[in-house]
């Protein structure tokens, strides 16, 4: 393990919820396997406290990159409690994928996220998918378009697929992000005139 992560495991029981994130925000960078235990166990302590969203949503964030498949049944749980915060919502869904992504099970884990209805826990799930640049299959693709479309063309959960279908194909693609172009919102705009050109742009979550 190296140092830098050895440091930053240590700070997650840091007094200061500053540095708890702070920690997990390095964490999170450098993806080590190693530190997904530790994350774990912070994220169930860090959980409890509801005025700490952003450290909550860093933890969960750093689980996706250093943690493992096992990590998912907590997760899971974690995203269908009533009392659990939006941000850890948004942080759980990417998440669910990429942990999902790493055993080859991210179809089933968009489609799981889809099925709650959660749009915030989708929204997430979208944003793993456009930064891992997953190809999905067709009907897939489909359900999240179908998902995406029963909303309001102003929400943010457009974005997200709109920098994904860079790596998708067909006539329903092709119209999705047509219609995002002709749209109002100026960063889904951008994200489909960019994935109409097969670019994905160079956007990062928070």
């Amino acid at each position: 393990m190296a140092l830098d992560a050895v440091q930053a495991i240590s700070q997650l029981q840091d007094r200061s919820s500053a540095k708890r994130r702070s920690a997990a925000k390095r964490l999170r960078k450098l993806g080590d396997p190693s530190a997904g235990p530790a994350l774990l166990e912070a994220l169930k302590n860090e959980v409890r406290d509801t005025r700490t969203w952003e450290t909550q949503y860093q933890m969960t964030m750093a689980l996706g990159t250093c943690g493992s498949p096992s990590d998912l049944s907590y997760l899971r749980d974690l995203v269908l409690q009533r009392e659990t915060l939006h941000a850890v919502h948004t942080a759980g869904g990417d998440a669910i994928v990429r942990l999902s992504y790493m055993e080859h099970s991210h179809t089933e884990a968009i489609r799981w996220c889809l099925s709650t209805g959660n749009e915030t826990l989708v929204g997430g799930a979208l944003q793993a998918v456009a930064m891992l640049r997953l190809v999905l299959d067709q009907e897939t693709v489909t359900n999240v378009l179908d998902f995406v479309e029963a909303r309001s063309p102003h929400d943010r959960i457009y974005f997200w697929p709109a920098v994904a279908a860079a790596g998708w194909t067909g006539q329903r693609v092709h119209d999705f992000l047509t219609s995002c172009v002709s749209g109002t919102r100026s960063d889904v705009v951008e994200a489909a005139t960019n994935s109409l050109a097969g670019n994905y742009g160079t956007y990062q979550p928070l």
